[in-house]
């Protein structure tokens, strides 16, 4: 079963919230997926259990590394005042390992007015970019049906 690695920005609940409306689309389309917010574990608990942050931090970095070596797709999710850092690092990980990549932009706010991000953002994004989670659905859907006729 392909996995989706869905990188998003997780800092609030509205954030939280969109990115389950995303994996519950991937799934739809039959991909398994790793969402860090639910697949990675939150720092909070792991501190209270008595690790320190260094481990906490090492063990959350290298459950996502792992997940990112682990999947045949991976979705960005670019809304926001600027991309996630964290997104960003993740997405240059999956293109230099040649994984297709996808991007969900929803939110209108780029530098001068126009749509593009910067163009490592862009250009690393191979899958394309989509307006709403139905278009996304769509083109990762084709991207899989594309794939199989290819074996």
């Amino acid at each position: 079963m392909t996995i989706a690695y869905i990188a998003a920005p997780l800092f609030n609940d509205a954030e939280k919230a969109f990115n389950l409306l995303v994996d519950a689309a991937l799934r739809e389309i039959g991909l398994d997926t790793w969402l860090p917010q639910r697949d990675g574990g939150e720092a909070a608990p792991l501190v209270r259990q008595g690790l320190n942050e260094n481990t906490v931090r090492t063990r959350l970095f290298e459950m996502d590394c792992d997940a990112i070596r682990r999947c045949g797709v991976f979705v960005f999710v670019l809304d926001g005042r600027v991309p996630d850092e964290g997104g960003c690092v993740e997405l240059g990980m999956a293109y230099a390992r040649g994984v297709p990549c996808f991007g969900l932009q929803t939110d209108s706010r780029r530098f001068g007015g126009t749509d593009s991000n910067n163009l490592m953002i862009d250009y690393a994004l191979t899958g394309g970019t989509a307006r709403s989670i139905p278009e996304l659905a769509e083109l990762v859907r084709a991207h899989l049906e594309g794939a199989q006729r290819c074996r």
